[in-house]
């Protein structure tokens, strides 16, 4: 099967044999490549015309070699990854080398821990590419994944899921989704810090009322880290 990069001809020699299963996610990857930008700007900042990234973004056409380039160069990204969603360290890496393992913890969110995993096992190893990992600019030796309770961070989190953490960043640096302790329990909360040094434990379920923590209040809290991955069944 062949795609036909966009251009500005229709020149069959225009025509380039990739393989889908290489090319076929790329709208996804430029999406996550753009980090949010509009398709005005981001293609300004590419020297591309709104109307090739829109058409990119559609999945109606894919860009010329040239043109990819000019994408990663302006995004920061490898130009290798979001042409086929994988790098040459990648597939040239054993499984070994390639995938990180990350402890699943029986501790569930929500239950009395007296420090964090005091007592937990370890369930399962749940890998990731280290890839992967890297471009999100995580180590893998931080990282630990546990379960959520209850149904507080409905839709956003849901009882079950499964949530990654990374214990690197146990302080509060920004409004986010954290793991923190409170009175010896575990939760998974939203993060606001107040300008008097306080703390607002957000829940995104509306049916919940916002924990506020004062500034003499701070011994009782502690941030164990930040969730930076969550997955759970959608059925």
């Amino acid at each position: 099967m062949t795609y036909r990069l966009s251009d500005e001809s229709d020149d069959p020699k225009n025509e380039h044999p990739i393989l889908a299963n290489g090319i076929g996610r790329f709208r996804e990857r430029l999406k996550e490549a753009m980090k949010g930008a509009g398709a005005r700007g981001f293609a300004r900042d590419c020297g591309l015309s709104e109307g090739a990234i829109r058409s990119y973004l559609s999945g109606e056409t894919y860009p010329t070699l040239d043109r990819l380039t000019q994408i990663a160069n302006a995004s920061g990204v490898d130009a290798v990854w979001l042409a086929f969603g994988a790098m040459d360290t990648d597939v040239q890496d054993s499984s070994e080398d390639r995938y990180a393992y990350i402890p699943l913890y029986d501790a569930r969110i929500s239950q009395g821990h007296g420090a964090w995993l005091e007592g937990a096992r370890i369930l399962t190893m749940l890998a990731f590419t280290r890839h992967s990992l890297r471009r999100k600019g995580l180590e893998p030796s931080q990282l630990a994944a546990v379960r959520v309770d209850g149904d507080s961070n409905e839709p956003v989190l849901s009882d079950g899921d499964t949530v990654m953490v990374d214990l690197s960043r146990n302080t509060l640096q920004g409004e986010a989704f954290y793991v923190i302790r409170l009175d010896d329990l575990l939760y998974a909360k939203r993060l606001q810090r107040q300008i008097d040094g306080g703390v607002d434990i957000i829940s995104s379920n509306p049916a919940y009322a916002t924990i506020k923590v004062r500034p003499d209040q701070m011994d009782s809290f502690h941030v164990v880290g930040r969730i930076v991955w969550a997955g759970g069944w959608m059925i």
